[in-house]
């Protein structure tokens, strides 16, 4: 599937969206919430079909499966993704990781692997980071 599959910037930013949620192989529904929120409200989402929301899914799913599966998503994403959408992209993980008030270490390790292949600096990703903990801290 994914070597026919074309992905537009926007599929990209949901894919990464779901891989962080599914990461822990527990997918919550605060974590659904805030990719369905996301993707409804946000300016970068504007015009995006909602009904590949289940296609991306899939092919997260199915990437998570194969044995260098998270490598195949990074080489689709870096291919649709343009550099200037990669902190937002971050960003976008960070608050889905987030919004169940907890971070698995499944969930860390796969950050980290996206601030890497996103070539997120190390000052940025720490702003970026606090600012998805400030969001979601409860009282």
């Amino acid at each position: 599937m994914s070597e026919t599959l074309s992905l537009t910037a926007q599929d990209a930013l949901v894919a990464l969206m779901i891989a962080i949620s599914a990461s822990d192989e527990d997918i919550r529904t605060a974590e659904l919430v805030k990719i369905n929120t996301a993707v409804n409200t946000l300016p970068v989402f504007a015009g995006y079909d909602v009904d590949r929301m289940n296609t991306m899914a899939q092919m997260v799913f199915d990437l998570f499966e194969q044995e260098d599966g998270l490598d195949a998503l990074f080489g689709l994403v870096r291919e649709a993704l343009p550099d200037r959408l990669n902190e937002t992209a971050y960003a976008l993980a960070c608050d889905v990781a987030a919004a169940d008030g907890t971070l698995e270490e499944t969930e860390l390790r796969l950050l980290e692997e996206m601030r890497y292949e996103l070539n997120i600096d190390r000052l940025h990703a720490a702003a970026i980071e606090r600012g998805a903990r400030a969001r979601h801290l409860t009282v």
